[in-house]
């Protein structure tokens, strides 16, 4: 049986991915084909270069992957990507595709044509950076004559990428809503209007999962909040770990 892994963005509590795929392994689940978006993308082309999950979250830890931006004061943007760009190059040196142990799947937005595209061969850490470009934060990604920024925008949860190509999809969603808001505080509330927005179009996405991992608990946790990471990444661990059995993939 060919099982799909599909992994959503979302900032921070992009760690929680880790976790899922750490239990994921303890469950005994191969995977077979990985789809992701913005910081899913990254969790993903690491694990299918053939990182163990301890591994992945080591990098995130030491080397503050997420924070590995540096001012750019561009009109189209206030960050470049150029940090987060040496930094992949030094865990993803073949920086292709091809040299990836798993399938990988990476979307990603045309900004001027509106559309989604998805990005599965050639050169593999430009097709990441677009696909964690946050418009208004980041300066827009050139690519190939074309013009990128984050996929999450048009697909946040990649599920239709790879749905052919597998038997069962596991789709692990990091952007759970919660319901408690600070309305006084800015930055929750564009944060949190950025996920409504977002997770409008991972509804029917969700559906064609067979298994859809998305713990409450992330709701929590804010989206920039990197100092949380261990316990992030224990959420998605934990989660998965008590609500899932090896039956549940048709492991048995």
């Amino acid at each position: 049986m060919r099982i799909g892994l599909v992994l959503s963005g979302g900032g921070a509590r992009g760690i929680a991915h880790i976790g899922v795929i750490k239990a994921l392994e303890e469950i005994g689940v191969v995977i077979n084909r990985i789809a992701g978006t913005s910081a899913g993308s990254i969790i993903g082309s690491l694990y299918a270069y053939g990182y163990k999950p301890d591994d992945i979250f080591q990098m995130i830890s030491s080397t503050r992957l997420y924070r590995s931006m540096r001012p750019a004061w561009a009109l189209t943007g206030l960050l470049s990507l150029d940090s987060l760009k040496n930094i992949l190059l030094q865990y993803l040196p073949e920086n292709t595709f091809e040299s990836l142990k798993i399938p990988m799947t990476i979307a990603a937005t045309e900004i001027q044509k509106g559309k989604a595209v998805y990005f599965t061969e050639g050169e593999l850490i430009p097709t990441i950076l677009a696909s964690c470009c946050v418009p208004a934060v980041f300066n827009p990604i050139q690519f190939k004559g074309e013009i990128y920024v984050d996929g999450g925008i048009l697909d946040n949860l990649p599920v239709k990428a790879i749905k052919p190509d597998c038997d069962f999809i596991i789709g692990s969603h990091c952007n759970h809503i919660g319901t408690v808001v600070d309305i006084k505080n800015l930055r929750t509330i564009l944060e949190r209007s950025l996920l409504m927005a977002i997770n409008g179009n991972t509804v029917a996405n969700k559906s064609l999962c067979d298994i859809l991992i998305e713990p409450p608990e992330i709701g929590k946790i804010s989206g920039f909040e990197l100092r949380k990471a261990k316990e992030l990444f224990d959420i998605g661990y934990t989660f998965t770990k008590e609500n899932f059995k090896p039956a549940d993939f048709k492991l048995s």
